[in-house]
């Protein structure tokens, strides 16, 4: 399992270098669908965008869902100012306070893309006595472009438009300790750990009696990512997210995280139950916890109607919505957990 560390590690960089907001995926999935064409896969694209892969098994009926999502927090241009900045309107559940100071893309429709940065309304503290006391909320904060514009009609000359999408720089580090940080772990990363496993199905040519699904949504962050195009042989659904870290969670960075309940209600006892059994007979370190404020895929797929038992795991990150920090132990635990109760299903 430990050969696959690199591999999962280099696909998560290489989705967190994608701009996807939610809503703006289609340079994600794209990337996806070559890379399982290229491990002989067949990935179909729902009319969503997301991507939907049958990684096989020996019999009908009875099978898994696995699913992560590639859709990320974002803003898109709510208006564009008298004086040339940008007011932006958040995607998902991007805040204020995490914007701030961050680097930036401006996505056109028709004129290509530019740089700015996210400051502050008069942000200059030898200017602005109220600096420190000014509520970060998103119309206190605002794009400022690396152009030189100074006028409304200086920006639409330039081709943004109010739509326009706002992608922020993700700033992927990787410490020789092992933590991983990063804007937008949360998939991403989980997403890699699914790519990891279908890479480990092909290069092993292991099968399974029930057929596994790999479902990468592009919706999950505003809450209809599992909600349609779950195949009709599928019963069990695991959402593959991010674990949380803080106060009053057990979890670590360094574990797989299975959630017993989050505010959508608690997940399915058995499931829930069978995870933590292979974790504890593998000897893989994990914690279960209960998630204050978390809604994942799979609710989803139960709020439109589907009849599937559904749970949830994924690699501890701290600081969810925000700079977000794993650990490559808390993802290779994670995979190690995945493909445990895979390969015996």
């Amino acid at each position: 399992m430990h050969t696959y560390q690199d591999y999962i590690l280099q696909q998560a960089k290489s989705l967190l270098s994608i701009d996807s907001p939610s809503g703006f995926t289609d340079r994600a999935a794209d990337y996806l669908t070559d890379i399982y064409r290229g491990m002989g896969y067949e990935p179909v694209r729902t009319k969503k965008g997301g991507v939907l892969v049958d990684l096989g098994g020996e019999q009908e009926g009875d099978a898994i869902l696995t699913a992560a999502h590639i859709d990320t927090l974002g803003a898109i241009v709510a208006e564009i100012k008298g004086d040339g900045r940008l007011r932006v309107s958040p995607i998902g559940g991007m805040n204020a306070n995490t914007m701030e100071t961050g680097n930036c893309t401006i996505y056109t429709r028709f004129d290509g893309t530019y740089e700015g940065t996210c400051q502050l309304v008069n942000a200059s503290t030898h200017v602005n006595g109220a600096f420190s006391q000014t509520l970060r909320d998103h119309n206190n904060v605002e794009i400022v472009l690396d152009e030189d514009v100074h006028s409304k009609e200086d920006v639409q000359k330039l081709g943004i438009r109010n739509g326009d999408f706002v992608c922020f720089d993700p700033v992927t580090r990787v410490t020789a300790s092992g933590y991983i940080k990063s804007r937008f772990l949360d998939d991403k990363l989980s997403a890699a750990i699914l790519m990891g496993y279908a890479k480990y199905r092909k290069d092993t040519g292991k099968s399974t009696k029930r057929k596994v699904y790999q479902y990468f949504t592009v919706f999950e962050e505003v809450g209809h990512g599992a909600s349609a195009s779950i195949p009709a042989d599928v019963t069990e659904a695991i959402s593959v997210d991010m674990g949380c870290v803080g106060e009053g969670i057990a979890c670590t960075e360094k574990e797989v995280s299975i959630c017993a309940k989050d505010s959508g209600g608690p997940y399915h006892y058995g499931l829930t139950t069978e995870l933590i059994r292979i974790a504890k007979e593998n000897k893989i370190p994990y914690a279960v916890d209960v998630y204050p404020f978390y809604g994942s895929d799979v609710e989803a797929s139960l709020r439109s109607g589907c009849d599937i038992r559904h749970g949830l795991i994924g690699p501890g990150v701290y600081a969810s919505h925000g700079y977000e920090r794993s650990h490559v132990e808390g993802m290779m635990n994670t995979f190690r957990l995945l493909a445990a109760y895979l390969d015996r299903c």
